[in-house]
């Protein structure tokens, strides 16, 4: 296990070392070493009584609220939504030029809108990041409902398996691969979307305090704040592997077996 953990690894030290190298050998402010961006990181966000300062307090919690928030708006209606128009041709055929249009706009230049509709607040950035991270699990769960085996869903009707059942036993398992494709997307887009909403119309996050070093010049808070955003990215993603691995553990060892 060691040896695994070394295997994959073995580089991030390699980066930091030739990284502080560097930042120390040119002395150009715009480039910090890591040592200054962990201590700066350490000094601003996790020096406080409890681990975490008020400022981490005040701005962590309300931008990990809001991308939870709207991460699960977004699977329950692109999910939802997805399936019903994955197993209707008819109502797919209707829906899917708008839903085409709707997944071409680049989600930042929904920004301005958001903020004439909702004002400023939370209800902005968690619109801006629903609006944009819906479509890959709305267009993948379409695609997961659409290509299932017809005769497992014929069969059950033949013998009188009720539209529950069938949903929750056969569709759903069905298109989970898929589903789930979507949703590891959403979960890198959730976070990225969370900073754009933010450094725009914001007084709180982890993207205000990224604008507010930014507006300072403030290069080591900036890195600081990138810093957090990559672990962040990180353990969310770890996380929801692990959930996956455990959900479509069967599906695996169907492929296995066959």
């Amino acid at each position: 296990m060691i040896r695994t953990i070394v295997r994959r690894l073995w580089l991030v030290p390699v980066v930091l070392i030739g990284w502080e190298l560097l930042a120390r050998s040119v002395g150009n402010p715009y480039l910090p070493a890591p040592t200054v961006i962990v201590t700066r990181t350490y000094d601003m966000w996790f020096s406080g009584p409890y681990v975490l300062t008020e400022e981490a307090v005040d701005n962590f919690v309300p931008s990990l609220v809001r991308v939870a928030g709207a991460w699960c708006v977004a699977v329950i209606v692109g999910v939802s939504l997805g399936v019903a128009l994955g197993r209707s041709a008819g109502l797919a055929d209707y829906v899917e030029p708008l839903i085409e249009f709707g997944r071409a706009v680049p989600p930042p230049a929904m920004l301005p809108v958001f903020l004439v509709l909702f004002q400023m607040g939370t209800q902005v950035q968690v619109a801006t990041i629903v609006f944009g991270i819906v479509w890959p699990i709305l267009l993948n769960s379409i695609d997961g409902a659409r290509n299932l085996d017809n005769l497992q869903i014929e069969t059950a009707v033949v013998f009188g398996v009720s539209a529950r059942l069938r949903l929750t036993r056969i569709i759903l398992p069905g298109a989970s691969p898929k589903i789930f494709a979507g949703l590891r997307l959403s979960v890198s887009l959730a976070l990225i979307l969370m900073v754009i909403s933010e450094l725009k119309g914001s007084t709180e996050g982890i993207g205000y305090l990224l604008n507010l070093a930014g507006n300072n010049a403030d290069m080591p808070a900036i890195w600081a704040c990138v810093l957090v955003l990559g672990v962040l990215g990180f353990t969310f993603n770890s996380l929801f592997l692990m959930v996956e691995r455990r959900v479509l553990s069967w599906h695996r060892d169907a492929h296995r077996i066959a």
